[in-house]
């Protein structure tokens, strides 16, 4: 089960190079920007930026969830505990992404980035707690 969480992070990863592929597409279709300008990201349009930034988020505090699950599974530490941490990250990670590309309100953003950073942690302590053989 602690796969499915790990899965629908990866949705919303692809999801997000969809929305970064439609982004630049019209941005060069209705020529507010040319294709030559995505070779670096100074030059390129506000909205793929955003979008772009927000992917390469997924690639930074997921990577210690992957671990973390994987390490939960290998162990057979994987409880409804651990569950319930890892869908709640996953919504964290959609929340922070929506927030990110649809209007950047870096409060909301902060707050949904440090909830699902308080949830890795969290899932860290529980999977400690069991290699120690406490949970």
């Amino acid at each position: 089960m602690i796969f499915w969480p790990i899965l629908a992070h990866m949705l919303l990863v692809y999801v997000l190079y969809m929305v970064l592929g439609w982004c630049r597409w019209r941005a060069v279709a209705s020529g507010e920007a040319t294709s030559n300008q995505y070779k670096t990201r100074t030059q390129e349009p506000a909205r793929s930026v955003a979008v772009s930034n927000n992917l390469m988020n997924q690639y930074e505090l997921p990577v210690l969830f992957y671990v973390l699950c994987l390490g939960l599974f290998v162990t057979n530490g994987v409880s409804y505990v651990a569950l319930i941490l890892a869908w709640l990250f996953v919504a964290s990670r959609c929340l922070h992404s929506y927030v990110h590309v649809a209007w950047n309100d870096i409060r909301y953003r902060g707050r949904s980035f440090g909830i699902g950073f308080l949830l890795v942690i969290a899932m860290a302590v529980l999977l400690a707690l069991h290699l120690l053989g406490a949970g």
